[in-house]
């Protein structure tokens, strides 16, 4: 009976299974004009005339009339990078492409930068052109971008449209292509405290951010969780706050390691120093910097967030974000600001006789206003621009005109899209794409379908919202599994960021994000599956 009963159970359960497969709705497979192209350029126009490619004979070589030279070191890690990649994947773009002038060869594509300045040995910012054109032709294909950063993106460009035919030859098509990004920020977050990230991870993922044409590594490091980042001014708050002192720890070189190869892909790399929140940690470190709460009339032995009534408070905040802002050369720091719990600031007695003295009441957002408006003129005085949560915003902190406003919650979106933007301060936006929640089926598609711009405002307002962020919180992912739960996920924000308002089919989104997913696997990024299918090429495969 027992025996029945079970069995029945799972046909039971066989049937739901297979009927919630059946309720997927999957796009359909074309076959696409723009073959495997992610995210998908602003103009496009490829032939049916088809080229071969030599690994023995092609070369990416700098134009004679460029200005950046074989100096260009940042070039030329890239043309040998892009030449790999070029050579070593081998899906076929597309099964029914006509091949004609056979025979015909591109020998060679040449990079020529513009610019008089081609930032070389820059770092990239959220003013850096990517703009560039790409020309296929034989027997010389050739970039144009005015900058460097210009040419990274170019260069994945062309390496995109290389495929294999049936008897393993390469081929590219007669092609014209001009190009830039709809939205300047284009950011990706890793969360490194819930979970240390090891280097090589972090590396990884920038390597698949350069081929979606992803521009800003949003770098939250630390959190109540842990303090990965090893200070050189304050050695004790990794130290103490860090899941593990050695092996779980950013030295500068670390950090150095990151800033770098990120610069080398043409990536900004902004970190996140969220308070007065989010500190536990901190305070394992920097004893007297967190709030110590009460219970009654007597301390409880646990802490709160920073104690924002002491001078000590300020003196450290002021040492460390001079550190931070000569170790992260970008413009901006991500100061936070987000989910401040005010309980344990209520209980302490000396906070409340600091709030009476400073006509707050009982108002504590005001205090948080007093502190974060500290932190402002604090990263002020470093010469730094700063990025912050929409809570700051929303609590009427006094703000610099240049301030980011990162807006992240979900509700009244599009009211608070309207309301940050109409008084008058640049906004990212990333409410829509946190890939940390998961569900069963193509949630790419939810991703894809939005569009940053559909809050009701003036032009520009609009002009405001220069880009967004993919962010991925850490609590549920670490080395084991982050990189194939961000991607091909991230890549569908990547071409809602980059390309034009009007690319939204989701069948041809579907059938060339299938084929870049795989030249990601080949490139060694194990980026999960869109649905059933193969690779010719499998993840860890030959």
């Amino acid at each position: 009976m027992a025996v029945i009963k079970l069995a029945a159970l799972l046909l039971a359960a066989s049937v739901c299974l297979c009927s919630k497969h059946k309720s997927e709705k999957v796009p359909k497979l074309v076959n696409s004009q723009y073959g495997s192209l992610w995210p998908l350029p602003q103009s496009a126009q490829i032939s049916a005339t088809a080229f071969q490619l030599s690994r023995s004979s092609f070369q990416i070589v700098h134009a004679p009339k460029s200005s950046a030279g074989p100096r260009c070191y940042l070039l030329g890690e890239a043309f040998r990078r892009y030449f790999e990649y070029t050579f070593g994947y081998s899906k076929r773009l597309n099964k029914d492409r006509k091949q004609s002038g056979a025979g015909a060869e591109v020998s060679e594509l040449q990079v020529l930068i513009t610019s008089s300045e081609p930032q070389c040995d820059g770092f990239p910012s959220v003013s850096s052109d990517e703009s560039y054109q790409l020309t296929v032709d034989q027997p010389t294909a050739v970039l144009t971008a005015p900058e460097v950063w210009g040419a990274l993106r170019g260069l994945e460009t062309f390496s995109q449209l290389v495929y294999k035919d049936e008897y393993g030859t390469l081929h590219i098509n007669k092609s014209e292509i001009k190009d830039f990004p709809r939205f300047n920020h284009r950011g990706i977050l890793l969360d490194s405290s819930r979970h240390f990230l090891p280097l090589k991870v972090i590396l990884a993922n920038l390597d698949a951010m350069a081929m979606n044409k992803y521009n800003v590594f949003h770098w939250h490091i630390v959190d109540d969780q842990s303090f990965p980042y090893q200070s050189s001014l304050f050695p004790e708050l990794s130290k103490e706050g860090s899941y593990h002192p050695y092996t779980h720890v950013y030295t500068p070189a670390d950090v150095k390691m990151v800033i770098e190869y990120a610069r080398m892909r043409g990536i900004r790399v902004i970190s996140e120093f969220d308070t007065p929140g989010h500190t536990q940690s901190w305070g394992l470190g920097q004893k007297g910097l967190l709030t110590p709460c009460y219970s009654g009339e007597k301390p409880s032995g646990t802490f709160g967030p920073v104690n924002p009534i002491l001078n000590s408070t300020y003196d450290f905040m002021t040492q460390f974000f001079k550190e931070v802002s000569s170790v992260f050369p970008d413009a901006y720091i991500h100061l936070g600001g987000d989910e401040v719990d005010f309980s344990c600031w209520k209980s302490n007695p000396d906070i409340q006789k600091f709030m009476e003295q400073q006509g707050f009441g009982t108002d504590y957002s005001k205090l948080e206003s007093y502190y974060i408006q500290r932190i402002l003129d604090i990263v002020t005085g470093t010469k730094k621009g700063y990025m912050i949560w929409q809570e700051v915003f929303d609590n009427g902190v006094k703000l610099k005109p240049d301030t980011v406003v990162e807006v992240w919650m979900g509700n009244a979106l599009e009211e608070e899209l309207h309301n940050v933007t109409s008084a008058g301060y640049t906004t990212i936006l990333s409410a829509p794409w946190y890939l940390d929640y998961i569900s069963y089926g193509q949630d790419w598609q939810k991703y894809y379908k939005v569009e940053p711009l559909s809050f009701k405002g003036t032009d520009a307002q609009k002009k405001l919202v220069i880009g967004g962020e993919a962010c991925l919180w850490g609590e549920f992912v670490d080395a084991t599994n982050l990189t194939p739960r961000l991607w091909p996920r991230a890549s569908a924000v990547a071409e809602r960021l980059w390309s034009r308002k009007d690319v939204r089919d989701t069948d041809d989104a579907y059938s060339r994000l299938s084929q870049h997913r795989c030249r990601m696997v080949q490139r060694g990024i194990p980026a999960e599956p869109l649905y059933v299918g193969h690779c010719d090429y499998e993840y860890g495969g030959l």
